[in-house]
């Protein structure tokens, strides 16, 4: 079996191949790809060749972690079947291009253990389940408060909104210094930073990405308040230590999702709790990813870009 996926050859040298499939073992599920999402946090770091350097980084490679698709074969071994819907979190079947994370192609060869069972008509929506138990996961630490503060209102941000709300927390404000990113019917306030002139927030999640805000939180802090870094940072982070000092404020990273949140997340979507809805606001073929890719990473009006892979079975 081959593929058609997406390569990344290099920073900003990405390009739609066919690639060779690693033959499927005893528990693996063959899937065929329905959507992918592209990701502006991990993905955008990966394309622009700023992402940090980790175990199993390197070029050529197979982004993408945001899979939905269909099962067309599995063994005995496994309790799925031809047919099931199912979320993929990316794969490694593509021998020697690396699959980091390995899910933005047309057919996936992929354990039956790592996906994940959804119901079909989350459609397309279900590619959001990965960004939803990131957000989970942060909400989800032990003694962690939920926030009355988010920085940024990109999909996580808006995840960990609804989340907050879906888990009987108080409305969170959102800070949002794009306007277009401001409107919308919300069951939470957004406002841009500078008119926000509160200075006690007790826990603080950031989801901006800007290495430089640090010091912007804390001033906003109230004593002993937390600040969770919820995003990922390619760059170092630094604050002055006097102002964090007297706030005696504390700091929490929040790292991937695990499965129990990923569980967790369908969960709440089954009991309705939880809406992935209006969260992606572009998709596109999967002929035209290199295009795809761009407008994801470089357009503000894009929110969440998928690509449709069903030309391509």
């Amino acid at each position: 079996m081959d593929t058609l996926a997406v390569v990344l050859e290099a920073p900003e040298r990405l390009d739609l191949k066919h690639l060779p499939l690693t033959d499927p073992q005893g528990d693996d599920l063959v899937v065929d790809v329905v959507w992918s999402g592209i990701s502006t946090g991990t993905e955008r770091l990966l394309y622009t060749g700023q992402m940090p350097t980790f175990p199993g980084m390197g070029y050529p490679l197979v982004p993408g972690y945001e899979s939905v698709g269909r099962v067309v074969q599995a063994s005995a071994a496994t309790n799925a079947k031809p047919g099931d819907m199912v979320f993929v979190p990316g794969a490694r079947c593509f021998g020697p291009v690396r699959g980091l994370f390995g899910g933005a192609a047309s057919r996936l060869i992929v354990p039956a253990a790592r996906t994940t069972m959804i119901d079909s008509d989350w459609g397309q929506d279900a590619v959001l389940l990965a960004l939803a138990a990131t957000a989970r996961h942060a909400l989800a630490a032990p003694n962690a408060a939920l926030p009355d503060l988010i920085v940024g209102h990109g999909v996580l941000g808006r995840l960990l909104a609804r989340l907050t709300v879906a888990l009987g927390g108080e409305p969170p404000t959102v800070w949002e210094s794009n306007a277009a990113r401001r409107t919308g019917t919300l069951a939470y306030p957004v406002v841009d930073p500078s008119s926000d002139e509160r200075r006690d927030y007790r826990s603080i999640y950031d989801v901006s990405g800007d290495a430089m805000v640090l010091d912007k939180l804390v001033q906003r802090l109230a004593p002993t308040g937390e600040i969770v870094l919820a995003g990922f940072y390619a760059a170092p982070l630094s604050l002055s230590f006097p102002p964090a000092f007297m706030r005696e404020a504390r700091f929490r990273v929040a790292a991937e999702w695990k499965q129990p949140d990923l569980d967790a997340t369908v969960d709440l979507l089954r009991a309705g709790r939880l809406s992935l809805a209006d969260l992606i606001t572009h998709a596109a073929p999967a002929s035209e990813a290199v295009d795809a890719y761009r407008t994801a990473f470089a357009d503000p009006a894009c929110l969440k870009m998928i690509l449709d892979w069903s030309a391509c079975s």
